[in-house]
């Protein structure tokens, strides 16, 4: 394996190979090789079935911007349960094991209860939502995503009055995540939204990509999409979902409170401290291709800017 062009003049430290996966180039070219035929074990056991999806009629659900290949959305991702490098899940996903699979919903509801994946997937009509996803490191993707408004899940579980946030856990199983090794963070992980946020029409319960069934490494079977939010919202491999009276403390707020606050909104005003957020590059355009403006909420002003009316987005970044 020759050594992976960087994206950025001078990449960030978490973009350079580690001299212990340069040295096992023949293991990585093997997987490699296989993920092209079979993206993840799913479809070697039969199991990764077309996804087709509606187009969807969500106000800004289909943006016209050019999609990202399949192939650059599947082997550069941000999924620290199996590594931190940009490689590491599509190497090490395939011991992912996404049956049976089930989501719990508790908290403050009048029926809580636990879906079984194939509950989920039945639950409401699948839509296919084109999304411009942004990463905070500055780089970004368009993809085809499949599912439903989350919004389906929420009212079909009644929350109460009490329900002001919801809080969304993640698979942490270090059988099958190797990544759960690593101390930079504190596992599971943990996200979370503000019920007005996360009952917006556009915050995605997501099942696919590209008409297929969500790949390991993106974050199968089950994953949240919120666009107008930098890529870690997006919690990947959802086992539950509570809705909670307080604010949850989310896994980047407790590991860089400093870097990362509650909202992560997609602002270009206000600068990661490593890094602007001014500019970004799309994936799979190449080393020099020219930087685009980021968006205020990632393009999404006009659909979700009143969520935020009156709110200092730079103190609640």
């Amino acid at each position: 394996m020759t050594t992976r062009k960087p994206l950025f003049p001078v990449p960030p430290a978490s973009e350079i190979t580690p001299r212990a996966v340069y040295g096992r180039r023949r293991e990585f070219l093997k997987l490699l090789a296989a993920a092209a035929l079979i993206p993840d074990c799913a479809r070697a056991q039969g199991k990764l079935a077309a996804l087709p999806g509606a187009k969807s009629a969500v106000p800004g659900a289909i943006t016209m911007d050019k999609l990202t290949s399949y192939k650059d959305i599947t082997s550069y991702n941000n999924f620290y349960e199996f590594g931190t490098e940009k490689d590491d899940p599509v190497a090490e996903a395939h011991t992912l094991r996404t049956r049976p699979w089930t989501v719990s919903v508790e908290g403050e509801v009048r029926k809580p209860r636990t879906f079984g994946i194939e509950e989920l997937l039945k639950l409401a009509p699948m839509e296919e939502r084109i999304y411009r996803m942004r990463c905070v490191e500055g780089w970004s993707m368009v993809i085809p995503w499949v599912g439903y408004s989350l919004s389906a899940l929420i009212q079909r579980v009644e929350p109460t009055g009490n329900a002001k946030f919801i809080e969304f856990v993640t698979l942490a199983d270090p059988k099958q995540m190797p990544g759960l090794r690593s101390p930079v963070l504190s596992w599971p992980y943990v996200e979370g939204l503000r019920m007005d946020e996360a009952s917006h029409p556009l915050t995605l319960l997501t099942f696919g990509l590209y008409g297929e069934v969500l790949p390991n490494q993106n974050g199968a079977p089950v994953r949240l999409v919120v666009p107008w939010k930098y890529g870690f919202k997006s919690a990947k491999s959802l086992v539950k979902i509570r809705f909670v009276e307080r604010q949850p403390k989310t896994a980047w707020e407790v590991a860089a409170p400093h870097e990362y606050g509650f909202f992560s909104n997609v602002n270009p005003k206000v600068d990661h401290p490593r890094w602007s957020q001014a500019t970004e590059r799309r994936i799979g355009g190449g080393l020099f291709q020219a930087k685009i403006p980021t968006l205020l909420f990632n393009g999404y002003e006009p659909q979700v800017g009143q969520l935020y009316a009156g709110m200092d987005l730079k103190k609640l970044y």
